[in-house]
């Protein structure tokens, strides 16, 4: 067969191009030819999966991070470095505990039922007032005996520490002449008192003598609501009879002092000791 005869067999088996290859255009019509048109194909890509930890793109699926802010866990490298922790916030706290009362007592708008018996007692006995504070905390510890409360670390900071700071914040805050420096007192006043009572309690070095007395009337049958709540009486009364100031300060710290704590409690609370894992050395 020559190769001419060859291309016009070809020719009459492909009438419409070389090969079964078609001439015209890709999107030229196909009807009325008895030819079905099969798209052109795309190279392959999968499609990028959506789910936890992924993202959306054109190309690929990408790992994402997260942007999160977990709370830090507390792991002391040992014991001393957790006892200087516990003890350094609880300082810092009764400090800023003591720095409050002064801010407070300086605004004369009206002290807590405690500072309102403080505040009597030294003006008819000529102490201080942060002399009181700490006979108030020492006289109110003998009282845990009875009680068979336990006291801690804290417990006698507390009796301690908060007086001394207050006789020495109060000769070196400013005179407060103005009315909305007063009030600016008593507000800062009652935030330092919560920041503070967030890291003292926080730490985990045992209640106040306050605190104490009213958990050991506890034990004895008595809520806790109720024996604060005597007990906050009993003292504000006497201060009144005594010269205590009571004004809208008292009011103010009455209700709004548990709800400032509980915002910043939270952040500043450690785990208790017995429940830290302090890695042995090897």
């Amino acid at each position: 067969m020559t190769h001419r005869t060859r291309r016009t067999r070809e020719a009459a088996a492909c009438p419409h191009g070389r090969k079964g290859v078609s001439h015209a255009s890709h999107n030229a019509p196909t009807e009325g030819l008895g030819l079905t048109r099969v798209p052109r194909r795309t190279p392959y890509a999968p499609k990028p999966s959506v789910g936890p930890g992924r993202a959306r793109v054109a190309s690929s699926a990408v790992p994402t991070v997260e942007v999160s802010s977990p709370t830090r866990a507390y792991a002391p490298r040992s014991v001393g470095a957790d006892w200087c922790i516990r003890l350094s916030r609880c300082i810092a706290g009764l400090a800023m505990f003591g720095v409050g009362i002064g801010l407070i007592l300086e605004a004369r708008l009206g002290a807590a039922p405690w500072d309102v018996f403080h505040q009597g007692v030294a003006d008819k006995t000529g102490m201080s007032v942060g002399n009181v504070i700490i006979v108030t905390g020492l006289v109110l510890l003998v009282l845990w005996i009875p009680l068979r409360q336990r006291p801690g670390v804290g417990t006698l900071l507390n009796a301690l520490e908060i007086g001394v700071a207050v006789d020495i914040v109060m000769p070196l805050i400013p005179d407060a002449g103005a009315l909305v420096v007063r009030v600016v007192y008593l507000v800062a006043g009652l935030l330092v008192i919560a920041v503070g009572s967030g890291l003292y309690i926080g730490s985990g070095l045992g209640p106040g003598p306050r605190d104490g007395l009213m958990m050991g009337l506890k034990e004895r049958g008595i809520s806790v609501r109720v024996a604060r709540t005597g007990i906050e009486l009993t003292v504000l009364v006497l201060g009144v009879l005594l010269g205590g100031t009571v004004g809208i300060g008292t009011v103010a710290f009455t209700f709004g002092i548990g709800p400032l704590v509980q915002v910043f409690l939270p952040r500043f609370t450690l785990p208790p000791r017995n429940s830290v894992y302090i890695p042995r050395r090897s």
